[in-house]
């Protein structure tokens, strides 16, 4: 099993990848936190290209994935992740703003592995990245890489 604890936050909202950050360093959930502001960085840094063509091998332990972000929107970062071979059991869940049911549905359908709707409350966020990172991170169980 990998001992890397990397996650990959897909997020253009900087207030937002702040709280994220300090909640996941709080709570030392991650050996790094790898952020990228637009879906189509997203998709740059899972597939190794451009300023992440020499990234390490190992994939994150899990993807944090906002829905509405420029360039590429994180459904379609879903989708492509979802439909590769190499990338599909890679947990990924949605952080996103969006309580429009449409949403949640495409999302699960696209297979999200989780949906949560940002708290508005600092307090609240803080806690409910704690949560996602302890789970993703320290209680889940990946497949083994060669699987």
């Amino acid at each position: 099993m990998n001992n890397i604890k990397r996650i990959l936050l897909a997020e253009d909202n900087v207030n937002d990848i702040e709280l994220t950050l300090e909640a996941l360093a709080d709570h030392r959930l991650a050996n790094e936190v790898v952020v990228v502001h637009d879906g189509a960085e997203a998709l740059d840094y899972l597939y190794r290209r451009d300023a992440f063509k020499d990234r390490p091998m190992e994939n994150p332990v899990v993807i944090l994935l906002d829905l509405k972000m420029p360039k590429v929107d994180g459904l379609e970062v879903l989708r492509t992740i979802k439909s590769d071979p190499d990338l599909k059991r890679i947990p990924v869940v949605i952080l996103t703003s969006s309580r429009e049911e449409s949403d949640l549905i495409r999302s699960y359908d696209l297979g999200v592995n989780a949906y949560v709707v940002k708290p508005v409350a600092f307090q609240e966020f803080v806690e409910a990245i704690k949560k996602i990172g302890a789970f993703w991170v320290l209680t889940n169980e990946p497949p083994s890489r060669k699987s």
